[in-house]
């Protein structure tokens, strides 16, 4: 049978989970969920409901980073886990800590009454968009010149911060951020990854 994974297509973290799968080149059956109406089957397995979540056989995955991990570790034709892990864990400590929470006050300041968005906006530049410019200004990805898995975990959330405000983003001073990005938007992998799927129904 194959995997089974619960996704939704917009999320940046099932994004990075497909992204990885497909790389893999790992078939799955891909269940598309509603965020208001979460399937009991999903809930069954992760009652935290939240994507995504791979099921394979008796085993769940339900951190976008497992998925991704396990997904490597099954096929890594290009190398994307070849990188320094200490080096790599301080990116996603990054990313999916301190810049997830500026994304979201910035994308979403009605939910953070008394925060200002351009104050969000300031402190991601400072905390993660400028010190990715600095890393893509001596190489092409964050790891080196190579790709790697970390690329593809933190390209989302950049994705998502850029389509909040694409005009206030294009006048940002980071062009080998906005050159990464626009290399992973135009990618096959990205948009194989990216296809509409039907809601799925228990």
């Amino acid at each position: 049978m194959k995997p089974i994974l619960f996704s939704y297509r917009r999320c940046p973290y099932a994004m990075r989970a497909r992204m990885a799968l497909k790389y893999a080149g790992i078939d799955v059956e891909h269940r598309e969920i509603e965020l208001r109406n979460k399937p009991k089957s999903m809930l069954a397995v992760s009652p935290k409901g939240t994507v995504p979540v791979l099921c394979i056989g008796s085993t769940v995955l339900d951190q976008s980073l497992d998925i991704m991990r396990w997904a490597i570790e099954q096929s890594d034709p290009n190398g994307w886990k070849n990188v320094d892990d200490a080096i790599a864990q301080a990116w996603i400590d990054k990313n999916d800590g301190p810049f997830k929470l500026l994304l979201d006050q910035y994308k979403y300041p009605n939910r953070f009454p008394g925060l200002d968005q351009e104050a969000a906006l300031h402190e991601a530049m400072e905390w993660m968009l400028l010190p990715m410019e600095a890393a893509l200004q001596s190489s092409q990805y964050l790891m080196g010149n190579q790709m790697s898995w970390i690329d593809i975990a933190i390209f989302p959330f950049i994705r998502q911060f850029s389509m909040v405000d694409l005009q206030k983003f294009d006048q940002l001073p980071i062009p080998a951020v906005k050159a990464w990005l626009t290399q992973h938007l135009e990618s096959d992998l990205f948009n194989s990854v990216m296809q509409k799927h039907p809601v799925w129904l228990d």
